[in-house]
Order: C-alpha cells, then structure tokens, then sequence
C-alpha cells in the first residue's frame, strides 16, 4: 500500500455534509465577494495615507507600542513607525497569500473532473488575487519600500507550494498557520472600538470577510481527511504541526528584521516586547487556539507530540 495521498481523496470520498459544506462556500463566493478597486474608496479624501496620522500610533495594547522605548519616540516618529509596521504586514501578508495561491493551484490539479473542491479553489484564489491587490496598492500608497521574505524563507516557500500536491493536509496546516494568527489580530482591532484610519479598517474587514470562507474550508480539509492518512503521514503531521504553527505565528506577528533595522529597535526592547512578554506568548498561543483544538480533535497532540507544543511554548499552559 502506498504511503501517499492526494486531494483527490477528498473528492472520492462519499460525504454529504461534506459537499454541503463546499456547495455553501461555492455560494458565498459568489454572493459576498470584493473588488480592491471597486470596494475600497482609495481616492476618497476621507481614505487619504499620511505615515505620519495620529491614528497609525501603536495602541498601549500592542507589544511594541506598551514599550517606555516606542512612547517616549516624537509623536510623528510613532505614527510612521505604526504606519511601516502595517505596511510590512500587509507586504508579508501579499507573499504569503502568493504562496498560497500557488499551492492551491498545484491541489486542484490534483483533482478528477467533478471534484467540488476544484471550483471552491478557486473561488479562493480569485479572492486572495483581490487581496494582494488591495495589500500592494496600500504599500505603494504608504511610502514605505516594505521588504519581501528572508531569501531562507523565500527557498522554503517553494517547498510549501509543493505541498498542495503532495501532501495538501501539511499544506493546508501551513494555511491556517498564516491565516489564524492574522484573522485574530484583524477581528480583535476592529472590535476594540479603537479609532482606526478608515483605509485600514475597510481593507481589513474586507479580509476578515473572505477568510472566514478560507479558513473554514482549511479546517473542514484536515477533519474530512486526516483520520483516512496511512500512519506514517500522520506522524509526520504532528511533528510539523506545532513547528510549522510557532514559526509561522511568529512570522505574522513580530516585526520584520527591516523593521527593526529602520527604526533602530533595541534588542531588550524586543525581548520586552516579545520574547519576555507573558502577555504577547498568551496572545500567541489565543491566535493559533482554534488550529490548536482542531490538532487536538485530529490526534495531532497526543503523547510524545504533546512534548513539541511545549517546547515550541504552544502549549495553553504556556500563556
């Protein structure tokens, strides 16, 4: 028996609630959908990119921005490095989503003629097209030169696109690896009742929006297909799932060496920010918590890969 599964598992697999689930998403697609340019005023006066707004200050809640080191910056200093700060987001977020996209690319042809998923796919590269548009046009508008990936992580990343067709459950853990951190970020600033500049919260609830469909059909992937995977790729998926999950959690949400660079950022401060900050590893750990339970659901924590989530400081006890 072959040790190797293909998304066409998925496809072939008799599963009412299954295709119910994708015929809804399919729906959804179609019905609440976004344009970068016909959605998002940009030339409205009202969305106007100024690096230097109050309202790109980083929040006291924010890591970086509870520092003595970022509130005793000069008030126009704060807000461009706020500002940089998004915009590296969104350039990383543009990569990741590239990534992405091709990944997926390479797991539809991975599937028989009338295989639901195909059209669900992409449904979700159409939309994530949308959003690096929206991404590089806020980029561009900003005025910062906000970097790509470390060349180490731009030769990973071809690996990672690989995976769509070789072991699309791995690629799909490294979906939500990206995308949960972000949509908590993005769900938790637009509940605060914080006054946000309104080009970023319209860009970001558009996001929200669509991820949710993104994020469903990723998790909804991994419940229909792992429990069929030989063992041996099971194994292999629960050795990743906490490595691939902190790494890729760290990436989303810690700022990029260039900025640390630009702005002359203190290692103790990042230490205070980051990695000596209960706070922030709680805030880690709450981000990945709903790809945490469904790992849990999946078999993927139990004894010795439970070891590996401490490690990684994945654990719940470890916020």
């Amino acid at each position: 028996m072959t040790d190797t599964i293909t998304a066409a598992t998925a496809a072939n697999t008799p599963d009412e609630a299954w295709r119910n689930l994708i015929d809804k998403l399919n729906r959804q697609s179609v019905s609440r959908h976004f344009d970068a340019y016909l959605d998002v005023d940009w030339d409205n006066p009202a969305m106007a990119l100024d690096p230097e707004d109050p309202r790109w200050e980083l929040s006291p809640d924010d890591p970086l921005g509870a520092t003595t080191w970022y509130r005793q910056l000069p008030a126009a200093t704060r807000a461009r490095l706020g500002c940089d700060l998004v915009a590296s987001k969104m350039k990383i977020g543009l990569i990741f989503e590239s990534i992405l996209k091709r990944g997926l690319l390479e797991f539809t042809n991975t599937l028989p003629n009338g295989a639901p998923e195909f059209r669900y796919a992409y449904h979700e590269i159409i939309e994530e097209a949308q959003h690096s548009l929206m991404f590089q046009e806020f980029v561009n508008r900003s005025g910062f030169n906000a970097a790509g990936l470390h060349p180490v992580h731009a030769l990973a990343s071809r690996r990672i696109i690989r995976l769509g067709r070789r072991f699309p459950q791995l690629f799909f853990l490294f979906v939500l690896g990206g995308e949960d951190p972000i949509d908590y970020v993005q769900r938790r600033e637009l509940r605060s009742g914080t006054h946000l500049h309104p080009l970023l919260e319209q860009i970001m609830r558009i996001h929200v929006t669509e991820e949710a469909r993104h994020l469903s059909f990723a998790r909804h992937y991994l419940k229909h297909t792992v429990p069929g995977l030989p063992r041996r790729r099971r194994i292999r998926l629960a050795i990743a799932a906490p490595v691939i999950l902190g790494a890729m959690a760290q990436l989303m949400l810690k700022p990029s060496p260039q900025i640390v660079a630009r702005y002359q950022i203190p290692r103790t401060v990042l230490a205070e920010a980051y990695s000596r900050n209960p706070r922030y590893r709680a805030d880690t750990v709450a981000s990945l918590a709903k790809v945490r339970s469904l790992c849990t659901k999946l078999g993927l924590t139990d004894a010795p890969y439970g070891a590996l989530w401490r490690l990684m400081r994945l654990d719940v006890a470890a916020g």
